[in-house]
């Protein structure tokens, strides 16, 4: 029997539009004789949540030589065939109608698809070549729509549908699939093939500009790892983005990414200027492209060999994650996409962020990269009060690091070499270079070890500090040995309820109420709906403004009487307002200064 004849084979097609409904075949050749089994994975690399992929299969069937073959479900997302002679065929639908970069969406604009979410993963021959066979739909919309992937083509053409391959499952899962009409522009970058999709109706995009600014990037990242021989670690790259009227995120894969952005936020051919939402973009674009080195390649030890059947614990999402949110803005500056002021201003943002919630004095970054999965992915109305994003504290993290390395070698080291050190000794391209070969991952203790061995620093103060522990970082302090001033921007503190509000239909609600604010002390909780304050009505509108424009007529110290609903009851409560305590920090070079970090290898 032949390698590919002995392949696990899938053919997936788009089988009602309309029902947003995959219909799936999979064949296995050689099944296990005491009874195959077969299961979805519950989570997806790079989003830390089991979200059960098996609840989205419809119905699920089995045949072996024209016979019915029993399939009898184990648990939640496991099924077993029954004992079978020649090869197992089983079919199955999947619902696809999460319109995210985690899960699969389908209807009579796109398709697109997670191999977690639609790929049963046939257990004990997962280290065989896997080949699907994407089918086009039948739907006359779908006549002339292509496909893009990163994944091998077999015999399909280059954007056709056709058969694809993989080495193995965990490479077919990890090559997401769009198919639709969609736009297209393709680049090189250091010689790799980068091709940049956009699905979504987007009037006169930009993508040449779009191209442009994403090679630089790319480029970019791609001689920060590899300085010597610019050698990226994929043979061609795809960026897949969805344009909606609202959304925004991203998933990392080994040669690819998922993006989903708002299509105000591309540029245009009639409008030259960057905007905010664009610069937003273009940090999602560096930020999951970092991340083909920095989680996809370097890994946590418990990561080198996922288990996608329950949860994989670490404490080191703030370098993978936070690490990444760093360097993902850094690189637009290094790019000379975005200048200093405007920097430093990205940074003086995260670092209000972390400084409004007092759930950084609660948790750790460690702490809240181990509960990635029942608190980060899960945050409620009081998530404020209670964690500390690994995402942004880690950023932060990383620039107190950086800034420490830079300082204490007098420029002669930087968080660059630390990262670097990092990609020689856990991220070798085991994807393309070495088939079958065991990956390691760094361990939950040895980053602090590589930093000294690095740097010749001790950073165990740092780490037990600012890492384990839950001191703010000082960053004030850090930064003045580069010339970089902290400001507060709130010197006179206006009346507040130190709150965080939403709109609601024509109401104002609640979203957020702080730790022992003036809400707080009052008795409102999050989700009430505010009525009126002192006999006047709070609206929608002053929700958007954030109440700012009904408690300016107030100082601080004043008591206001505000009435509220919270489900189907009228609340009356009196509140004294204190003075707004959002951080607002500020950021600025002194004079004649130049942002050290922009360089690669400063001096001081």
């Amino acid at each position: 029997m032949t390698k590919h004849n002995a392949a696990i084979h899938y053919s997936i097609t788009s089988h009602d539009l309309a029902a947003h409904l995959f219909h799936v075949t999979l064949r296995i050749a050689q099944p296990d004789a005491h009874g195959q089994i077969v299961s979805l994975p519950v989570w997806i690399p790079g989003s830390y949540m089991v979200r059960e992929f098996a609840r989205n299969v419809i119905r699920i069937a089995a045949h072996a030589n024209g016979k019915k073959v029993g399939l009898k479900k184990l648990d939640k997302t496991t099924w077993q065939a029954a004992p079978c002679e020649g090869a197992l065929t089983i079919t199955y639908e999947v619902y696809a109608w999460d319109l995210s970069v985690r899960v699969a969406h389908l209807d009579q604009s796109h398709g697109f698809f997670n191999g977690t979410s639609v790929f049963l993963q046939v257990r004990g021959q997962e280290q065989l070549a896997h080949i699907v066979d994407i089918q086009r739909p039948d739907a006359s919309v779908a006549k002339t729509w292509r496909i893009a992937t990163s994944l091998p083509e077999l015999k399909a053409k280059r954007y056709g549908f056709g058969s694809y391959i993989a080495r193995d499952y965990d490479e077919l899962v990890d090559h997401p699939v769009e198919m639709g009409d969609f736009a297209l522009i393709s680049f090189s970058a250091h010689g790799v093939p980068h091709d940049f999709v956009v699905t979504g109706k987007v009037p006169n995009i930009d993508l040449n500009r779009i191209a442009k600014d994403v090679q630089k990037i790319c480029e970019a990242e791609i001689a920060f790892f590899e300085p010597r021989t610019r050698q990226a670690p994929m043979s061609r790259y795809v960026f897949m983005t969805l344009a909606v009227g609202e959304g925004y995120g991203g998933l990392e894969h080994r040669a690819s990414t998922a993006l989903i952005c708002n299509r105000a936020d591309l540029p245009t051919k009639n409008d030259a200027s960057f905007s905010e939402g664009y610069r937003e973009f273009l940090a999602l674009c560096s930020h999951e492209y970092f991340h083909t080195w920095n989680v996809k390649r370097i890994k946590p030890a418990v990561f080198a060999d996922y288990d996608l059947a329950q949860e994989n614990y670490t404490s080191l999402l703030w370098l993978f994650e936070g690490f990444t949110s760093y360097y993902d803005d850094l690189f637009l500056r290094r790019c000379d996409l975005i200048d200093e002021a405007a920097y430093l201003k990205l940074i003086a943002k995260t670092i209000n962020t972390v400084q409004r919630g007092s759930g950084r004095k609660k948790q750790s970054v460690a702490e809240s990269s181990f509960d990635a999965w029942t608190k980060y992915y899960r945050q409620d109305e009081n998530s404020p009060n209670a964690i500390v994003s690994y995402y942004a504290k880690g950023s932060l993290v990383a620039l107190a690091l950086d800034l420490t390395i830079r300082a204490e070698t007098q420029g002669k080291k930087s968080l660059d070499d630390v990262m670097r050190a990092l990609w020689k000794k856990f991220g070798q391209d085991f994807y393309d270079q070495v088939p079958n070969a065991k990956q390691q991952g760094l361990g939950e203790q040895e980053f602090e070890v590589l930093v000294e061995q690095v740097t010749g620093l001790k950073i165990k103060r740092f780490i037990d500090k600012y890492i384990k522990g839950t001191e703010d970082l000082p960053l004030a302090t850090l930064y003045a040995d580069f010339g970089v001033q902290v400001g507060d921007q709130n010197a006179t503190k206006k009346a507040s309820l130190n709150v965080r509000v939403g709109q609601s239909g024509a109401d104002c609600k609640l979203a957020h109420v702080y730790e022992n604010g003036a809400a707080h002390k009052a008795g409102l909780s999050a989700n009430d709906v505010l009525i009126a304050m002192n006999g006047l009505r709070v609206t929608a509108a002053d929700a958007a403004n954030g109440l700012s424009r009904i408690l300016g007529a107030y100082s601080v110290g004043e008591t206001v009487q505000i009435h509220a609903f919270r489900r189907d009851e009228l609340l009356t409560l009196n509140a004294k307002l204190q003075a707004d305590d959002a951080p607002n920090l500020s950021l600025s070079l002194a004079a004649n200064q130049k942002l050290a970090l922009s360089k690669k290898r400063p001096s001081i």
